[in-house]
């Protein structure tokens, strides 16, 4: 399984418009064909600079989404933020700003990797929506049979 974006390449800097400097809306995703025992697909984006994350050096979750139906092949741009559910019945969680949806990327200080990290299970999952990565992590243990990552950079530019 490979995970890819129409908005950024693997390793580059994600534009400004994903980001808290303009519009801050979700990136374009898409994959490839997962195993053919994928009954679901889950998403988690956070920090990849964990000691740069937070104060605890836990990674920062910026978006949670699950029980994406096997055949799904991409998430558009601009998901709605606030939304616990979405059309194709595709769940978001809780972020780290405490919002459901996707917390577009706001560093304060230096570069920031951000992982992307897709997960095909041989489940649906029975979450509510608005689960956090741990609620998400503890229902996928023992679920996995793939994952694809896909990995951008922000920095933002200060005044002065």
């Amino acid at each position: 399984m490979e995970l890819q974006s129409n908005s950024f390449s693997a390793d580059s800097t994600i534009p400004p418009v994903y980001t808290c400097d303009e519009k801050g809306i979700s990136p374009n995703l898409s994959w490839d064909e997962p195993p053919v025992e994928t009954q679901s697909l889950a998403l988690i984006m956070d920090s990849s600079d964990a000691s740069k994350s937070t104060h605890s050096g836990q990674k920062f979750v910026h978006w949670v989404i699950y029980n994406l139906p096997a055949q799904t092949r991409a998430l558009p741009e601009g998901l709605p933020p606030g939304e616990p559910t979405l059309e194709g019945g595709d769940s978001q969680g809780t972020n780290d700003f405490g919002e459901l949806g996707y917390g577009a990327p706001c560093p304060s200080e230096g570069t920031q990797r951000y992982s992307f990290r897709l997960y095909a299970l041989d489940t649906p999952l029975g979450l509510e929506a608005g689960a956090t990565k741990q609620e998400l992590e503890k229902a996928m243990e023992g679920r996995i049979v793939a994952t694809a990552e896909l990995v951008g950079q922000y920095e933002r530019k200060f005044p002065g």
